[in-house]
């Protein structure tokens, strides 16, 4: 059940998890940073902040997926034993393609999934103190109401409506007794209430008007509203520390901004403290109304509001509604990009255990990139139709987020296409690159789809066709000119042109930077050309120049990672149970390319390789195949201390032609 749904909805929650935690950081620095200012705007901050934290689950859900790296890949160190394999395949008579590739069939055993029940306890956890926390709201919610619906109005009307008048509040707030000595508070989103105690009226004239124009300040300035807010915040994020501040913080600032509201009215600070300080030792608070009301004092928090209140250098100037609105364009340009953020990991995704569930989840994302990874693990375990249904839903997630005339629809049927190749369903891979030709035009993109093109004519032996595609494709993208001429020599050569041939070789090699691994590719093929043409010493010489080339293409090596051993030093070497030797592509035969490709894995105890990394490859789709057949081998593991463990081994792939 949980399977692949258990790690997405695991990765949902934890980059919200790290997601709300870069933003709360971010609100304590502002208010940092603004501590010379109001306390009714760094109100405004922690109240950004708080909609910012619930809004980026949503968010995450409704935008497109902006990825960005967060690992680098270690390259293991050179291993100590080494394994060969072969890959070859056969011409025909007239040096043409043949269809067949060597390499004996081998059925690949089903990877055994894990199942991290530490995953889904930990959102168990998250969900139940969540629910815990909804719970007590809505208890608290329920207290209020019913003391509302058991109060009585409060009579001096007159007084209500004169403070009212002072604040700017145009709409009429019902004001309510109940239970005496109850702290005074205001509750209500829709329809605001204050509750004053019953014994209200053995107070002072001055201190019934104070406590009254405190609570009416809470209603000018919305804070039910934003209470609920911050506190629906703090019940998502239960766990973050930083909430339980940013919460402590939003109360503290909220309450002296309202003291600051309340003594720009011209109330004298000295009075309205000590009354504040009065109805904060004689008045009684029940926590868990806290949860839903506002509260006019807290006991902990009086003495910094009392040493604010009258200290006469506070700034107590309230943000405009303009600086609202710019907090709150400023909270969206934010959090939009960093809720569209996922994190892309380096190595393949996990095969889904349940498609429908993650294509289902794919969609509500519009997570197309989730999909093509896991058809990308689905497609290494050369589970095809697993792939295909993936990739045929990451094409419809394209189609409906850019059209279907848009690049990204035209990438999307290359992938596909690219599928339907491996399959050897060439006439469908065929028919996906000719729709996606058609939708990128004379974009760059198109090239990759016009070479295949231009594979499969040479196949056909349709060379006019391939010369056609080729061409279109060195127009369309002139930095694959290097690549294309080659093609192009090939064409010639199979034509049984040798003289252009050679003239289109030597200028792929002008045009291509002679230190990339294309040049090297090149280099290797030029090099069979000249050595079927009996121009030996020639051919060695290209030879020699791409193996340098590949050398110093060599992706860096390093020391082996902890708990991966090298033979020796009381470690046995690993052997080959089994093997399976890779297949050529038909761009390797028609190229009639040959070579050594360099891998190095980890052989683990479960007798797989494990991390396997090209440290010298020869391109046109040898070095995937390579890797693909490696990822099917069996080994008996290495020994140490009669316990299997993992060990370096470098295996060398012979690509040759018979």
């Amino acid at each position: 059940m949980f399977g692949w749904n258990e790690a997405a909805w695991f990765s949902i929650l934890m980059g919200a998890a790290l997601k709300g935690t870069l933003v709360l950081g971010a609100a304590w620095l502002l208010a940092f940073l603004l501590r010379g200012h109001s306390a009714a705007v760094r109100h405004l901050v922690w109240t950004a902040a708080a909609a910012a934290v619930l809004a980026l689950p949503f968010l995450s859900a409704a935008l497109p997926a902006l990825r960005i790296p967060v690992t680098a890949a270690l390259f293991p160190a050179p291993a100590q034993e080494i394994f060969h394999a072969t890959g070859s395949s056969t011409l025909d008579a007239a040096g043409g393609l043949h269809s067949g590739a060597a390499g004996s069939a081998v059925t690949p055993l089903r990877p055994v999934g894990r199942r991290p029940g530490w995953r889904i306890w930990l959102m168990l956890a998250w969900a139940v103190g969540s629910a815990v926390a909804f719970a007590q709201m809505l208890a608290a919610c329920a207290i209020v109401w019913r003391s509302r619906r058991s109060a009585t109005p409060f009579s001096d009307h007159a007084l209500c409506g004169e403070l009212s008048r002072a604040l700017g509040i145009h709409s009429p707030v019902e004001v309510l007794e109940t239970e005496a000595g109850r702290m005074p508070m205001t509750f209500g989103l829709v329809r605001s209430a204050i509750l004053m105690p019953a014994d209200v009226w053995e107070w002072s004239d001055e201190r019934r008007r104070i406590v009254l124009l405190h609570e009416l300040a809470h209603v000018r300035r919305g804070d039910v509203a934003t209470h609920w807010l911050a506190r629906t915040a703090l019940t998502v994020y239960w766990w973050n520390p930083l909430a339980w501040m940013a919460w402590r913080e939003f109360l503290k600032e909220r309450e002296r901004a309202t003291d600051d509201l309340v003594l720009n009215t011209g109330e004298r600070a000295s009075e309205y403290a000590g009354h504040l300080l009065e109805v904060a030792r004689t008045m009684q608070t029940v926590p868990a109304i806290g949860w839903a009301a506002v509260a006019m004092a807290r006991r902990s928090q009086l003495e910094g509001r009392l040493l604010a209140i009258l200290d006469s250098g506070v700034n107590r100037k309230a943000p405009g509604r303009a600086a609202a609105l710019m907090a709150a364009l400023l909270a969206v340009g934010i959090i939009a990009p960093l809720a569209a953020v996922r994190a892309q990991e380096t190595k393949a995704e996990a095969i889904p255990a349940d498609v429908d569930a993650t294509i289902r989840v794919a969609r509500a994302e519009k997570n197309y990139e989730a999909l093509e990874n896991a058809a990308k693990a689905a497609e290494q375990a050369r589970k095809y139709d697993t792939a295909h249904k993936l990739l045929e839903a990451a094409i419809e997630i394209r189609a409906n987020l850019s059209g279907e005339q848009s690049v990204e629809y035209g990438v999307g049927l290359m992938k596909l296409a690219d599928l339907e190749r491996k399959r050897h369903e060439n006439k469908s891979a065929e028919d996906l690159y000719i729709r996606a030709t058609q939708i990128l035009g004379d974009r760059p993109e198109t090239a990759r789809a016009l070479l295949h093109l231009a594979m499969a004519a040479i196949t056909k032996k349709n060379f006019p066709q391939a010369i056609d595609d080729l061409q279109h494709a060195q127009r369309v993208d002139p930095a694959r000119a290097g690549l294309t001429l080659m093609w192009m020599a090939v064409v010639r050569q199979a034509e049984r042109n040798p003289n252009q041939a050679e003239s289109l070789y030597q200028s792929a090699l002008a045009i291509q930077d002679p230190k990339s691994p294309e040049a090297a590719t090149i280099l290797k093929v030029y090099a069979r050309f000249l050595h079927r043409q009996g121009r030996e010493e020639e051919a060695r010489e290209l030879d020699a120049r791409a193996t340098d080339v590949q050398k110093a293409n060599a992706k860096p090596v390093s020391s082996a990672s902890a708990g991966v051993y090298r033979v020796g030093a009381g470690v046995t070497a690993p052997k080959v149970l089994s093997k399976l030797d890779p297949e050529y592509t038909d761009e390797a035969r028609a190229a009639l390319l040959e070579g050594t490709e360099v891998v190095t894995v980890e052989i683990g105890p479960d007798g797989l390789a494990h991390n396997a990394q090209v440290l010298q490859g020869l391109g046109l789709g040898l070095d995937e195949n390579g890797l693909d057949a490696i990822s099917q081998w069996r080994f008996q593991p290495g020994i140490k201390d009669g316990q299997p463990v993992t060990v370096m081994a470098t295996i060398e792939i012979n690509w040759r032609l018979l």
